[in-house]
């Protein structure tokens, strides 16, 4: 509740400063002009078909990331040999700007949904595969050696104990996800590419047009925090087994 009353006290004290002349509304138009923009793009319908083009790219990128940033991990936590092979090549992509790629996709693949997927797969799959990676490492040797001394096998194993070791590991990373894929999609987008909320950014900046950015990047974190608002509930449900501390069982 502190933090929505936060929010709304800055946006309430913009309003003021812009109300007073103190801001210049080209540069720093007031909250309920941008809503305004906003309300004025979806009621022309203009962006619909921008919204169905960083969707489908930021949901395409976070389904086959996770996918493949989870069996990668998984691979790696069961094989030395993959280890070997797969966690320097993760450690190079995690240490540089995946976003410098975006140029280098585009080359590759062109202007269309390709290079935005594939964008969002990457930043999404690194990710993933040390979430995957982690969870499996850091399960307790003890509690694996005492399941196998009561005869449980590799499928019991993975069922019963690293499993639900990994759901805690992976539904935290896939809150992240969610945001990096929408990054992905949305930095192609303004990188290169006919549609999407990326291309009007890149538009709105062209034409030095603040209240269209603004109105674009608060739509963007709309959709990102009501994603991450889901995941979170379903991270709760799945979890419910999980001894919460003070502060989670007050929220």
């Amino acid at each position: 509740m502190r933090r929505v009353l936060g929010v709304v006290g800055l946006l309430l004290l913009w309003e003021g400063l812009a109300a007073w002349g103190l801001l210049n509304p080209l540069y720093a138009p007031p909250p309920h002009q941008v809503l305004l923009t906003l309300y004025g793009l979806f009621q022309s319908g203009e962006i619909l078909p921008h919204l169905q083009a960083t969707f489908t790219a930021a949901l395409l990128g976070l389904f086959w990331g996770v996918l493949l940033g989870g069996s990668l991990g998984l691979l790696a936590a069961f094989s030395p040999l993959f280890a070997d092979m797969l966690e320097p090549i993760m450690l190079l992509l995690n240490a540089i700007p995946r976003v410098i790629l975006a140029p280098l996709f585009v080359i590759w693949l062109g202007i269309g949904l390709a290079s935005k997927v594939v964008l969002s797969l990457v930043l999404v799959s690194v990710l993933l595969f040390f979430a995957v990676y982690g969870g499996v490492r850091n399960v307790d040797p003890r509690l694996v050696e005492r399941v196998e001394t009561l005869g449980g096998g590799r499928l019991w194993l993975l069922k019963e104990v690293y499993l639900p070791s990994l759901a805690a590991w992976v539904l935290s990373s896939l809150k992240v996800a969610v945001g990096f894929a929408f990054t992905g999609a949305v930095v192609g987008e303004f990188v290169a590419a006919s549609r999407g909320l990326g291309y009007l950014l890149s538009f709105a900046q062209s034409t030095y047009n603040a209240k269209l950015s603004l109105a674009l990047i608060t739509l963007i974190v709309l959709f990102v925090l009501l994603l991450f608002f889901l995941f979170d509930r379903l991270e709760r449900h799945l979890l419910r087994w999980r001894p919460r501390g003070r502060a989670e069982s007050q929220a």
